[in-house]
């Protein structure tokens, strides 16, 4: 355990000693009369990325109700990692509240498929203004309803995504796909519906790891929660980026 913790420690310092840059904007969507705003962080200046050889692409969809800049420990893993790492805001105050009645595949589509509609905008927009990096195979990481954003965007573009990171989202079933790597990070607190994770077969078929983090709370898995979670969510984060889960 104390070794445990002395690496989660390590991790952290690595992680902020290299705490990327962050450029906030607003990009303006004219067909649909919609600003989104934006906060983009650059890798580190080590990555050499050029339009030869391009870096990879994260984008970060927050849970609903929380800041799309809250989740700055996982931007600083990506940034780590040689990632041009883009937060979205896709929640605006004109926007319908979040549909409160189940089922949620059926409620909750038209804000999930609004969001995919922002990110395929934005795919578009930022491929052509950031020509040294790689659009044609995104990472997606999702909080909550941003989770499930992303694994609707996963189902409705797979050629396009090549990998996801959830942190407890319980409503869109993951994808079982063989090209899309997963991981899957689960609260302690609610279960997911039916059908949203993986069974065992599955698991044994496609690249999905599901990890149950013991005493984390759904609410808690962002920078504002604890630090013994906010590290062990980086830690997974890392290691899954390392191909090493």
């Amino acid at each position: 355990m104390l070794r445990t913790s002395k690496y989660l420690v390590i991790l952290l310092s690595f992680l902020f000693s290299v705490n990327s840059y962050a450029n906030s904007e607003v990009i303006v969507d004219k067909a649909r009369d919609r600003v989104i705003p934006i906060s983009v962080s650059f890798p580190t200046p080590n990555a050499h990325c050029s339009q030869q050889i391009k870096c990879p692409v994260a984008f970060i969809n927050a849970g609903y109700g929380i800041a799309h800049t809250d989740y700055q420990f996982a931007a600083d893993v990506f940034t780590a990692k040689g990632y041009l790492t883009i937060a979205v805001a896709h929640e605006l105050k004109s926007d319908p509240a979040l549909n409160l009645t189940p089922p949620y595949m059926a409620t909750r589509i038209e804000n999930w498929h609004r969001g995919v509609v922002t990110l395929k905008f934005l795919v578009e927009q930022l491929s052509a203004k950031y020509p040294a990096y790689d659009f044609s195979q995104l990472t997606l990481f999702g909080h909550s309803n941003g989770g499930d954003i992303s694994a609707l965007y996963a189902a409705i573009y797979p050629k396009q995504v090549s990998q996801i990171i959830t942190l407890d989202h319980r409503r869109m079933l993951l994808p079982r796909n063989k090209n899309i790597r997963v991981l899957t990070l689960r609260g302690s607190d609610y279960p997911a519906d039916n059908q949203v994770l993986l069974n065992e077969d599955e698991l044994a078929q496609y690249p999905v790891t599901q990890i149950t983090v013991e005493k984390s709370r759904h609410n808690d898995m962002y920078d504002g929660g604890p630090k013994w979670l906010v590290a062990r969510m980086a830690k997974e984060i890392d290691a899954f980026l390392n191909n090493k889960i």
